[in-house]
């Protein structure tokens, strides 16, 4: 039952998803809310400049109608959505000064990471009135360890650095949308082992939406979903990771934003440090662009890489 479920939720998110769009990129465009383009990214990727951005919008909008028909509003989905949601909103917030002003920085820095903190830091006020686990698990294992008061630091690392990662990856076309769809499915298939059933279907239906959204955003993409859409599904993951007690899993699953993380400090301690560059560029995927790689070339190899992650993570949770 549980499993027709999941399936009906990702078929109806998918649907609604593909529906949204035709709607919503020409309002995009008549707004005018065009992606600005890095001076210092790819020059082929100057062609791109003004495409329609802060897409994730189709994303919110496909997920809370489908969430709503298909998941019991229990806790667990109302925190999801509010986190989701929050860091949803922060990414609007740097989409929309960037394109008031017309340029490439929106939010400063110090703006974005006080938004992260009160997000990530409501998430475990949250938690801790909910008597949440403090225990962090192994993966793969049975036994984990409690980290107690030290939980709460370790919650606003996850959720900050896996918001940071995934809207880092989201630099090509179809790139995150293709990728998240993989690490939603791998923790709704978690989710469902834990009998976490809303869960597992707000899990489904970021797949279903996701995929929708790819729809439109896969090379050469229609719209993007811009920080809109990149930071809400990180928020998206470390909550399911969270509330799955699967927090160091995450890494495992989510191994594409942890190569793309860590690319972007190694080329940067390098040029600090040695005045040289290991990668043509970084983000990794843009060293595979200037390498010779088609756009859609570096994108599937991504994928690939993400299932193989996301395999891994399924079963030393759910298969061994």
């Amino acid at each position: 039952m549980e499993i027709r479920i999941i399936i009906f939720t990702i078929i109806a998110a998918l649907l609604i998803s593909t529906l949204l769009g035709p709607l919503f990129i020409p309002i995009l465009r008549k707004l005018k809310f065009g992606q600005s383009i890095r001076e210092e990214g790819p020059k082929l990727h100057q062609k791109k400049a003004g495409t329609p951005t802060m897409g994730g919008i189709i994303i919110y909008f496909a997920l809370i109608l489908t969430v709503i028909k298909f998941s019991p509003l229990t806790p667990n989905l109302y925190l999801l959505l509010l986190v989701t949601l929050g860091f949803g909103f922060l990414g609007f917030l740097d989409d929309f000064i960037k394109i008031v002003k017309k340029r490439n920085l929106g939010l400063t820095a110090k703006q974005k990471l006080f938004g992260q903190l009160f997000i990530s830091s409501m998430l475990y006020y949250f938690l801790s009135q909910n008597g949440h686990d403090t225990v962090v698990y192994i993966p793969g294992q049975s036994w984990g360890i409690d980290l107690g008061w030290l939980y709460f630091p370790f919650i606003l690392l996850l959720t900050i650095g896996t918001t940071n990662a995934v809207n880092l990856t989201d630099g090509l076309d179809g790139l995150l949308a293709g990728s998240s769809a993989i690490s939603f499915g791998a923790f709704s298939i978690i989710a469902l082992k834990t009998t976490q059933y809303e869960v597992a279907i707000f899990g489904a239906a970021m797949v279903g939406v996701v995929l929708g959204f790819l729809v439109f955003n896969a090379h050469p993409a229609k719209v993007f979903m811009g920080d809109t859409g990149s930071l809400g599904i990180g928020g998206a993951l470390a909550t399911m990771a969270i509330l799955t007690k699967t927090e160091l899993l995450l890494i495992i699953i989510g191994g594409v934003y942890v190569i793309e993380t860590l690319s972007v400090i190694i080329q940067v301690i390098s040029f600090q440090t040695r005045g040289k560059r290991v990668f043509r560029m970084s983000p990794i995927h843009h060293h595979f662009e200037l390498s010779g790689w088609s756009e859609w070339k570096v994108v599937t190899f991504f994928w690939i890489i993400g299932f193989i992650f996301a395999g891994i993570g399924i079963y030393l949770e759910v298969l061994n």
